[in-house]
């Protein structure tokens, strides 16, 4: 077909524009500049940030904030980076029109960021203690020799009979020594009320009377209508205060190996080593930095690969002390609004603090040695994670995310965080009302296969406020705690209760509790404490599933409240029962309950759980459940078959009198290895004789949840005896071949 010339023309034309604008453009496209990398050491300086001649982090970073409109790699070297400040992200450090600002390890470099300062020149004392003197400024309250935490030199238990505490102080100096110390205004008294530590600083002695620094000892009293619920009794005054834990830091204290005290009038340490412990050749650190990586107002960065070891928490060691309300955060300042749902509490400080950040991503990161938290993410931090990153021997908590603000402004609101795959390990160590990962107000969190063990109190908090009028309204929704491994944790040394596995307050519509292995939580205490999954107070709307929670101390699933409305438990396997759930609406089905096999399914969901998966401590066969018990007497309707039911909740119970027993005869004689006693925890049975036919073990002081005894008996009855005249009573007796 024959076209007009003019058209020909037009086409070529166009033709011509097109290849012209495409040349134009193909440079352009092939100029986008490629990543660019920086390198720092810990002993860096200067601007240029080669491998060669690598420059300090600050400087780094500086150097980082010339670039734009490309990646950028920070690059660690290996080593210990000393730190006396931390260092500091803002807006300027992110990265720009849709790239990433990484700060990473080296390539098979392990950087430790640390806050420690080492302390050296130590000289030995007559009585086999060394001293060494503390540089200015520092004021050690923890120390690690060779990389093992010291104990601050702690006396004994000290029983509210002596040591009575009221809202301005304590009796017991003189029964407890303390009035004829040489400085007992540097020793502390360390006091635990059911979930709450407080750790106060001894003011002053007058006779027999106690003081203690202010505004510590107020806020931890009662009366400021700051300290929690109206309804609260857990303060260091209350009908629920038992004594004191042990009173800390003074040098006549200091009688163990692995002890040690810090004298502020003379500004040393004191040390009594352990066993092969050499001062003159051993490396003592004291954390002194608070805080160690600050990340405030910044998006699209990643930390990956980096260390932090030996930051500092400062305020215990102040006169604001430690007034701990839940979770490691405090009630600070000598005055503040009037408040029952928490709103003003102070978090810990952390080794690694995100404030407004969105897009931050923390990796493979390692958390050590610290004197206060882990990580925190806060301050309306939202799309951001904390992954595949360790944490052992903590002061305080793990990870904090979120705030206490029920309602916070859409910038300030906590969104889409996902904490995974962290394994967690003896948090808490010091403040023992501290948790694994506590999340407050959040909305479309992920708290999923993070493995938590060996821990005082509750494993993963989520939720706040005590159905206080605050907060019951909030910005808590469809949060994810799912595929976590939690084991050991409630653990009884650390006299911390009223804790779950998984903890949680306020109405979370859309939230959901599944997958996760839950095993020993409150395991072997002295009365029913410690839950698996507490559903505590207003929680609300939250869906419990496919969990398996074997070895609790006492419900395995807790919704007592209420107020605490349309909850719901099913397909989860457990080795006990529970009461009902509590609340309007709330309900419990098709769950496994009084299990003494977990089944295939259980154990696949169980070791699935956590940050690498594990083993499960598979449950063991009864041979009592299919037994008869029989009693001495029964006091109403607590007979003898409630201790073989299967439910740790229900109990069996005799009259008082003279050798009371009880019984259960297994219809033939078996071959016995273990026999485990659960406890009635309202009159708990105590110094007791457990008869087979082979023989009788003695049981001294209180039966516990459970008390666990290896025996090799071949037996056809199992028979427990009172020593002397009282109750027996038992929730559970557990005979396994």
């Amino acid at each position: 077909m024959n076209r007009p010339m003019n058209a020909i023309r037009g086409t070529a034309a166009a033709i011509t524009a097109a290849a012209l604008a495409a040349l134009v453009a193909a440079p352009t496209a092939q100029a986008a500049p490629g990543a660019r990398t920086l390198y720092a050491a810990p002993d860096g300086h200067g601007t240029s940030c080669t491998v060669a001649r690598p420059c300090s982090p600050e400087g780094a970073r500086d150097q980082a904030r010339t670039e734009t409109g490309r990646d950028i790699r920070i690059l660690l070297k290996g080593g210990t980076y000393h730190l006396y400040a931390p260092l500091r992200l803002g807006a300027d450090d992110s990265g720009t029109d849709g790239h990433t600002v990484t700060w990473t390890a080296a390539p098979d470099a392990r950087p430790i960021l640390s806050g420690g300062r080492t302390l050296t020149g130590w000289t030995q004392n007559t009585d086999g203690t060394w001293t060494a003197e503390v540089p200015a400024g520092v004021t050690p309250r923890q120390l690690f020799v060779d990389g093992k935490r010291a104990t601050r030199a702690r006396g004994e238990a000290c029983a509210a009979s002596v040591c009575d505490a009221t809202k301005t102080g304590m009796t017991g100096a003189k029964a407890t020594g303390i009035a004829d110390w040489q400085r007992p205004t540097d020793a502390e008294a360390v006091i635990r009320v059911r979930w709450r530590n407080y750790h106060c600083r001894i003011a002053g002695v007058s006779g027999d009377l106690l003081t203690f620094a202010q505004p510590c000892w107020t806020n931890s009293a009662s009366g400021t209508n700051r300290t929690g619920p109206a309804w609260d009794t857990t303060t260091v005054d209350s009908t629920r205060y038992s004594g004191v834990a042990f009173f800390e830091n003074a040098p006549e204290l200091l009688d163990q190996p692995g002890e040690f005290v810090w004298n502020s009038e003379a500004r040393t340490v004191t040390y009594l080593p352990r066993k092969g412990e050499d001062m003159r050749r051993a490396q003592a650190i004291t954390p002194h930095t608070e805080q160690l990586l600050v990340v405030d107002g910044a998006h699209d960065v990643t930390v990956s690969g980096i260390g932090f070891a030996y930051a500092a928490y400062r305020q215990p060691g102040t006169d604001e002390g430690y007034a701990g309300m839940q979770a490691g955060l405090t009630l600070t300042g000598a005055t503040g609004p009037v408040d029952h749902a928490g709103r003003f509490y102070t978090k810990p400080s952390a080794a690694v603090t995100v404030r407004g950040g969105q897009h931050i991503s923390i990796e493979n990161a390692r958390f050590s040695h610290l004197g206060g938290a882990g990580a925190t993410l806060e301050a309306g931090t939202k799309d951001s994670s904390l992954t595949r990153s360790t944490f052992t021997d903590l002061s305080s908590s793990a990870v904090y995310v979120g705030d206490t603000e029920p309602m916070p402004s859409a910038a300030l609101a906590g969104e889409r965080n996902t904490i995974a795959y962290n394994t967690i390990t003896r948090s808490g160590v010091e403040y023992t009302d501290a948790v694994g990962i506590w999340a407050g107000y959040e909305a479309e969190l992920t708290v999923d296969h993070n493995s938590i063990d060996h821990l005082p109190y509750s494993g993963i908090s989520v939720g706040w406020g005590w159905n206080q009028p605050e907060s019951r309204k909030s910005v808590l929704r469809d949060n994810k705690v799912t595929n976590n491994r939690i084991t050991n944790v409630m653990e009884v040394a650390h006299q911390q209760h009223d804790g779950g596995a998984i903890y949680t307050q306020g109405a979370q519509p859309g939230t959901v509790v599944s997958g996760n292995y839950i095993n020993r939580s409150a395991f072997g205490n002295t009365e029913r404490d410690g839950n698996g999954i507490y559903l505590d107070e207003q929680s609300s709307y939250i869906t419990v599933e496919n969990n398996v929670i074997t070895r609790i101390g006492y419900k395995w699933v807790s919704n007592w409240a209420d107020y605490g409305i349309q909850n719901t438990a099913r397909g989860n396997w457990t080795d006990t029962a529970a009461p009902t759930l509590g609340g309007t609406g709330s309900v419990m089905t098709d769950n496994w309950t009084g299990l003494d096999r977990l089944p295939a399914d259980a154990l696949a969901v169980a070791a699935r759980a956590g940050a690498h998966g594990g083993p499960v401590e598979q449950l063991r066969t009864d041979l009592a459940r299919t037994g008869t018990a029989t009693q001495s007497s029964t006091e109403g309707t607590a007979g003898a078959a409630l201790a073989l039911d299967a439910d740790t909740n229900t109990d069996t119970r005799t009259l008082s009198e003279a050798g009371a027993w009880w019984q259960v005869d297994l219809g033939a004689t078996k071959h016995v290895r273990q026999i485990e006693i659960w406890n009635n925890s309202s009159t708990t049975t105590a110094d007791f004789d457990v008869i087979t036919d082979d023989g009788t073990v003695h049981v001294s002081g209180k039966a516990l949840r459970p008390t666990v005894l290896n025996v090799d008996s071949r037996t056809r009855t199992v028979k427990i005896v009172l020593s002397g005249t009282g109750r027996v009573a038992l929730s559970q007796v557990l005979i396994h071949p």
